[in-house]
């Protein structure tokens, strides 16, 4: 990787497919760190945030690295599965920081929580696959915002 990014957002579907290929997920995150990335921003939903945020819990356990938490507003993860609550609790301990954009839900406020990391992140990582929805939004604020977006 030929670019230096400081920081980096996480954008990516709540849906991941059965083929979803985690170890490129991870391996990609670890590249970012080994080119000097150290801070992302995770939108700690279910799905790829997750996911993404797993694979940066273990480097974590080698690496010097600041993971902020953005949630949308207090007890969004209550409508998550049962698992992935589970999940939710035992990541979130990895975070460093955790930033509520709103005290509780309104119109919008994913797509807040969502502009939020792009504009605290020097990249965003992407999983984005639709040309609908929250993560193709987030995609598309990026560039106009002139972010590099990687795509994984």
């Amino acid at each position: 990787m030929s670019e230096f990014y400081m920081s980096c957002a996480l954008t990516g579907h709540r849906d991941l497919p059965r083929d979803f290929d985690k170890n490129a997920l991870y391996d990609r995150l670890e590249l970012l760190t080994e080119s000097g990335c150290k801070t992302f921003f995770c939108g700690m939903a279910e799905g790829f945030d997750l996911v993404a945020l797993s694979c940066l819990a273990d480097l974590k356990r080698r690496k010097t690295l600041y993971v902020e938490a953005c949630v949308p507003f207090p007890g969004f993860e209550k409508r998550f599965s049962p698992s992935g609550r589970r999940l939710y609790e035992e990541l979130i301990s990895w975070c460093d920081r955790t930033t509520v954009i709103f005290q509780e839900y309104c119109n919008g406020c994913f797509l807040a929580r969502n502009r939020y990391m792009v504009d605290c992140a020097d990249v965003l990582l992407a999983y984005c696959n639709r040309l609908k929805g929250g993560t193709a939004y987030t995609v598309r604020y990026a560039e106009r915002k002139g972010v590099p977006v990687l795509y994984l």
